[in-house]
């Protein structure tokens, strides 16, 4: 462990340990009373999270029932870097070209990809950002690959729908986005996705995305690959090549 490899938080100073948090109490705060009593609460949270001094910068509330809070405090704890774990990219970031062209001599013929959100997510933003050719991040999506041919199935899909519409594709990968969280609907969904296709005659290559998955929980839900925010679609196209070509060798 090394002086450099220890940091704090940063707010107004260098090292003032100064941190700014946000969450929901399920107290009223549309009275002035019940504000203050609200307010108390959002501080012996904050307390019992570790800041001292804490302040209440914002409140607001959420409905009759419930207050939205960030505040501002000091934390004692410190960070040691040396101690941070990153999973390496297993690929190669590729430019379209070298896309195409693995894909071509894998396979020779285009690379079908089957995409959607699934269940009762109505958001298409993350899977239209991957897949329309008008991208995401100054980067093209995968219709913009002349060796992938895209299916994008929009959202609300049922899984059985995608199973059975895959299938029907003869599809080489599936990507699924979730960006509903709630009661963690994306796990579920997830893990009924790789459910269905590990009783599908042909499994074609698994995978989903959204803000709130955690990239390392692939084995455990189901699917080959998870990808969290941020991702961009050269990424995706990336990962896409090195998966064929692998299981074309």
């Amino acid at each position: 462990m090394t002086v450099e490899s220890i940091v704090r938080p940063y707010g107004d100073t260098t090292g003032d340990g100064r941190v700014q948090v946000s969450f929901t109490l399920p107290v009223p705060s549309v009275a002035a009373d019940d504000r203050a009593i609200a307010e108390g609460a959002a501080l012996q949270l904050a307390g019992k999270m570790g800041l001292d001094p804490a302040m209440v910068v914002h409140t607001k509330a959420v409905g009759p029932d419930f207050t939205f809070f960030i505040v501002y405090g000091r934390v004692s704890h410190l960070v040691d870097l040396s101690q941070v774990t990153v999973t390496p990219r297993e690929y190669e970031l590729l430019s379209p070209a070298e896309v195409n062209l693995r894909i071509r001599s894998a396979l020779g013929r285009k690379l079908v990809v089957v995409g959607a959100t699934v269940g009762t997510d109505a958001h298409t933003v993350g899977i239209d950002a991957i897949l329309n050719v008008k991208g995401h991040a100054g980067e093209k999506g995968l219709e913009y690959y002349r060796e992938i041919r895209v299916v994008n199935l929009g959202a609300q899909v049922a899984v059985p729908d995608l199973v059975s519409r895959s299938l029907a594709e003869q599809a080489d990968a599936v990507l699924v986005s979730q960006v509903v969280t709630q009661r963690d609907a994306h796990l579920s969904n997830a893990r009924e996705v790789g459910t269905a296709f590990g009783d599908a005659p042909r499994r074609p290559l698994l995978i989903v995305g959204g803000p709130r998955f955690d990239p390392s929980a692939a084995a455990e839900l189901g699917v080959d690959k998870i990808f969290g925010k941020g991702t961009t679609p050269g990424e995706v196209a990336s990962y896409l090549a090195h998966a064929v070509a692998g299981s074309a060798a």
